[in-house]
């Protein structure tokens, strides 16, 4: 059926247990001078590595040295210590930025397919009204078809609303490269669960009610954290890749976007659904004109 994301609360089942990713994007996009010739380059800061140390995408790789130096916005220095083949390099910053860094300096990282500098209004936009840990370089898209009057609909509907936290990084949004996908190397994120969702996932289950993951960095973490004794609380890593043939263990529904080809993400959705049906919901979508990627439409595989 085709409908609005107002109507949600109707197709729900009450007791269906729904979870959120509640990770806030940084403003993680920066510009830089390079000391020596001043030329500019922009800094996709992913992941503080160690105390000073960050991972960034950057552009012109190529040009890219170790030991060079760059001035960053409120006069700190960056030094590039490391360069992967994937476009990424760490920088060790002095002094070592806080969040109100980003927020005063950096640019909302809005995703190079849209085609345009974020404004004013993505810095809205590109954010989920439920968003509260910050450390995100790309927003949990899914979340953002949420409006409070939504969340607040869905309570009173008696969906059990929890969270959890994805860090999220280049583990989701990397395409995957390989011929055969099981050699894509997923990398690591952050996440962490906080114990009163893994109580309510643990219940749940027990009970035969469902579990609604928003989004696919909800889908790994839940995925990633399930052992034989339940839903693990507290904080972790992941690296998990959910591809056609995982046997899922925690999630009953999903709620996604339309994503692009050769990405993680539209794999975990074939996994979920099923390669021929997703396939087959891709067309129709196309027939109707859905809008796909970060501000597209949804849907509900239930």
């Amino acid at each position: 059926m085709h409908t609005v994301v107002a109507e949600l609360p109707n197709l729900l089942s009450p007791g269906t247990v729904m979870v959120f990713n509640d990770t806030r994007v940084r403003k993680a996009r920066v510009f830089a001078k390079r000391l020596d010739t001043e030329g500019v380059s922009e800094f996709l800061f992913l992941r503080k590595t160690h105390k000073e140390e960050w991972d960034c995408i950057v552009n012109r790789m190529r040009k890219k040295r170790i030991g060079q130096n760059w001035l960053f916005p409120g006069n700190t220095v960056g030094t590039v210590t490391n360069l992967r083949s994937d476009n990424v390099c760490t920088i060790r910053l002095n002094p070592n930025p806080d969040e109100s860094w980003f927020e005063s300096h950096g640019h909302i990282p809005l995703p190079s397919y849209i085609g345009r500098a974020g404004n004013c209004e993505d810095e809205e936009r590109y954010q989920t009204v439920y968003g509260r840990n910050t450390g995100s370089a790309a927003a949990p898209t899914a979340g953002l078809h949420f409006t409070r009057e939504t969340m607040r609909a869905l309570r009173e509907k008696s969906i059990d609303i929890c969270w959890i936290t994805l860090q999220v990084g280049l583990g989701t949004f990397a395409p995957v490269r390989a011929r055969e996908i099981e050699n894509h190397s997923m990398r690591f994120e952050s996440y962490s669960i906080p114990s009163e969702t893994a109580k309510k996932v643990i219940a749940a289950k027990k009970d035969g009610r469902k579990v609604l993951a928003v989004g696919t960095t909800t889908v790994r973490t839940l995925e990633a954290s399930w052992s034989s004794d339940g839903l693990a609380g507290g904080a972790g890593k992941t690296n998990l890749f959910i591809y056609p043939g995982y046997k899922f263990k925690v999630v009953d529904q999903l709620f996604t976007n339309f994503h692009t080809p050769k990405s993680t993400l539209l794999m975990l959705v074939s996994a979920f659904l099923g390669r021929e049906r997703l396939l087959n919901l891709y067309d129709i979508a196309i027939e109707k004109n859905y809008r796909f990627l970060s501000y597209g439409d949804a849907m509900l595989i239930r």
